[in-house]
């Protein structure tokens, strides 16, 4: 661990965060709540939030993709995503939906402003994103795509955007 100059639990916690978290709307596989803990952890979020019927830990299928990272991410569980959505937003966050949507901007046209914490919101992986929850969000971000199925998977596209908005807050 020293070797790869890896934070201890207690120093992960103790680090300023990036202004970034993750919401997870209904998302219902556990090894894709797991894999977004891993993004988190990777990239030091401020946090997620896991609404409706999206798993929470402890779970054994969440730990098995985590590794560990639901003991550093700060996390917290919601009843519904409008609700949370409407609470980061009364916070002062601004509030993105991750979807394929009229009047999306693309991931590589979007600069997240650097003075105002971020929250993303990642849609169910059948459904996306809720149509209330897309009423209430202040924007949408696409990730350009150019094969036949123009669909991730909610772990893959935390991935892309996250690392996206993370190099784009660090040159700002």
């Amino acid at each position: 661990m020293d070797e790869l100059g890896r934070k201890t639990i207690h120093q992960f916690k103790e680090a300023d965060k990036t202004p970034l978290v993750l919401v997870l709307d209904n998302v219902r596989s556990m090894h894709n709540v797991g894999s977004v803990f891993r993004t988190a952890d990777a990239f030091l979020l401020q946090g997620i939030i896991l609404c409706g019927y999206t798993p929470v830990p402890p779970h054994r299928d969440i730990h098995k993709t985590a590794l560990g990272a639901t003991e550093t991410v700060a996390w917290e569980y919601s009843a519904t995503t409008l609700e949370a959505v409407q609470r980061l937003q009364a916070d002062g966050f601004t509030v993105m939906a991750i979807e394929q949507a009229e009047k999306s901007i693309m991931l590589n046209d979007y600069t997240p402003a650097a003075d105002k914490p971020l929250a993303l919101v990642f849609g169910n992986e059948v459904s996306g994103v809720d149509a209330a929850v897309m009423q209430q969000v202040d924007g949408c971000i696409e990730i350009p795509q150019s094969g036949m199925k123009h669909s991730l998977n909610i772990s893959v596209s935390a991935g892309i955007v996250v690392w996206d908005i993370f190099a784009k807050l660090k040159k700002a």
